[in-house]
């Protein structure tokens, strides 16, 4: 409870973990329109995007000022994507090789902005490099206020056009043929993401913001099938990304908070892709075995009736040792879950014989349906 005490006290963990909270809240809610329209590249070209507008926030600023950085990001950011929507519109590119256009020309010239400023005589430009991979710890009270209205501007957009956002994003031809203008809700939708990437390049960086974008909004689709428990289940995995990163960060001086973040946002998608109801790989590996078990036991089953038919008798005793001889494979678990189930009993023969099974009234039932192509030998 004292190490709790301290931690909740500590001045600069408050500040990174309700900075965290806001980046994961926005960046989850909106990277679930980017993952439903197959953009899931769109944070990553974004945040490299970004570059240049911090290059020049800084230059017309003439100090490291996180608003004109932000502002020059948010605009860069924008551009971009905006960029991109025009490439894919007027032009014959897909839309992975517009993304790749735009990241690498926006990127290449914010490297070159970086090292034109780095070379100016002054220590001004000093820790302007840590937008690359993040500097949580920098943050201050100030700054939680500008990202907490960029935050309510985002959230408050997807809010008041939530209808529009949800069908453009799903059936974009639907809604054009709705009479909505749907370039200008993709155009939209591209600028919040260039908002949520704004607000977490202090945090995480430019190189690592495009998986704050699309991992929680990725571990949130395994588990739920409609948009709006999705975009409140990515928030909820934002948010509990960023503080878990921030409070590791605090208990283990020395790591840094922005790869931290990432890597339980991570965490999260792996731990969904595996256990999700429904969507999971464990759960469907289950599916799968449950339904080869189902289907040697129908198999099974089928050859009793088979074999009933082809000796006239519906009591005829099949022995279990030649049914793991025609089934190639012991059948003594699908034996023992149709006894279970009713649908088939054990048999008295003759000593030495082995164990015998015969169908019961409710076997015989199941079967009258039951629909097999393979027909066990009359000479057996």
């Amino acid at each position: 409870m004292g190490l709790l005490a301290d931690l909740l006290g500590d001045y600069t963990l408050r500040n990174v973990a309700i900075g965290a909270a806001i980046l994961g809240a926005v960046s989850g809610a909106l990277g679930c329109f980017a993952l439903l329209r197959r953009q899931s590249l769109l944070g990553d070209t974004l945040s490299h995007a970004a570059l240049p507008g911090i290059c020049l926030g800084f230059l017309i600023a003439g100090s490291r000022s996180l608003g004109p950085i932000l502002v020059g990001a948010l605009i860069s950011g924008a551009l971009a994507g905006l960029a991109v929507i025009f490439l894919i519109r007027m032009t014959r590119l897909k839309t992975d090789a517009a993304l790749g256009i735009a990241l690498s020309l926006f990127f290449a010239g914010g490297i070159v902005l970086l090292t034109l400023i780095q070379r100016q005589a002054g220590a001004a430009q000093a820790g302007l490099e840590s937008f690359l991979f993040g500097q949580a710890a920098a943050i201050l009270p100030r700054d939680l206020w500008v990202m907490g209205a960029i935050a309510a501007v985002a959230l408050g957009a997807v809010a008041l056009c939530w209808k529009e956002f949800k069908l453009a994003s799903f059936d974009p031809v639907f809604a054009q043929t709705l009479g909505l203008p749907v370039a200008v809700l993709e155009a939209a939708l591209t600028v919040l993401v260039a908002l949520a990437v704004v607000i977490g390049l202090q945090m995480v960086g430019v190189v690592l913001m495009a998986a704050m974008v699309i991992a929680p909004a990725a571990a949130a689709r395994q588990w739920v099938g409609r948009l709006g428990h999705m975009v409140l289940l990515a928030a909820l995995f934002g948010i509990l990304a960023g503080v878990g990163g921030a409070g590791i960060s605090a208990l283990q001086p020395g790591l840094a908070t922005g790869p931290l973040i990432v890597l339980i946002a991570a965490g999260l998608v792996a731990v969904s892709i595996l256990f999700a109801p429904g969507r999971g790989v464990l759960w469907e590996m289950a599916a799968r075995a449950r339904e080869r078990a189902d289907l040697q036991g129908r198999q099974i089953l089928a050859t009793f009736r088979d074999l009933a038919r082809d000796h006239g008798d519906p009591a005829y005793p099949v022995e279990r040792g030649m049914l793991d001889t025609y089934h190639g494979a012991k059948t003594s678990r699908e034996l023992d879950k149709l006894a279970a189930e009713g649908l088939i009993a054990p048999a008295s023969h003759m000593p030495m014989e082995g164990e015998h099974w015969v169908l019961t009234e409710k076997g015989l039932r199941e079967t009258e349906d039951l629909a097999m192509p393979k027909s066990f030998p009359s000479h057996v």
